[in-house]
């Protein structure tokens, strides 16, 4: 019996590795005439010189951007230009209301002041008056005698003119009607020339300036002798009497 050579005589025996996962670098393997991508960006075949760790499958990669979670913004504190900037409209807006109401004070306090000063104005200016009636009404007594002549005419003409110069006038004239508020009644008569009560003789006169009364005139009144009858009661009331 011939021997056989031993390669012949035992059957070869190969074993393929299809593993995807190389077990001893742990690097994915790529199957033969799939292109493999290296880190760089070129694309090679199976079988190239690359080693296991710069293969990549085609199919690894980074996550779609469906599946990557939104980004948040975080909030950005504010600058210090723009705390500043905030700082600085509060205290003109502060600054503002404050001129504001001392204007409206000031505005208040010359009111108020104008009107002290024409108070006082008056009340000095009826104050002299006072003080120069009585010399007026010696002017008038001299005038009804006829002594007012000479140097003593000048000098009443000039205390008259003080007085025209305050705003003071003279009233009370016979024939005037009676007003409690003019005139001062001493006498009382009756006429049947009036039909109401009138003033009918002045033995004083009166003085004013503007609307306020200096002194009243003092005067003596006439009633009427038949006074008119009072008027007609209204419906529903009975005179009184």
């Amino acid at each position: 019996m011939t021997d056989r050579p031993q390669d012949e005589e035992t059957p070869r025996v190969v074993i393929r590795d299809k593993r995807r996962i190389d077990p001893t670098s742990g690097q994915v393997r790529v199957p033969p005439g799939e292109t493999t991508v290296s880190p760089g960006g070129t694309a090679g075949h199976a079988g190239s010189t690359a080693t296991p760790g710069e293969q990549m499958s085609e199919n690894t990669g980074p996550a779609p951007a469906a599946d990557q979670p939104d980004e948040v913004t975080p909030e950005v504190p504010d600058t210090p230009a723009e705390l500043a900037d905030d700082d600085t409209a509060r205290q003109l807006a502060e600054r503002t209301e404050d001129l504001q109401r001392v204007t409206a004070e000031y505005a208040n306090y010359r009111r108020r002041v104008d009107r002290d000063r024409v108070a006082v104005v008056d009340q000095a200016a009826e104050k002299f008056a006072l003080q120069l009636i009585p010399v007026v009404d010696d002017i008038e007594r001299a005038r009804e005698h006829g002594d007012l002549t000479g140097a003593f005419k000048v000098v009443a003409d000039r205390v008259l003119g003080l007085l025209d110069g305050l705003g003071v006038s003279t009233f009370g004239a016979p024939g005037d009607p009676f007003d409690p508020a003019l005139h001062e009644a001493v006498l009382h008569d009756t006429s049947a020339e009036v039909q109401v009560p009138t003033a009918t003789t002045v033995l004083r006169p009166g003085f004013r300036r503007g609307e306020r009364v200096l002194r009243t005139a003092m005067v003596g009144v006439s009633d009427p002798e038949n006074p008119a009858p009072a008027s007609e009661a209204p419906a529903g009331e009975t005179p009184a009497g």
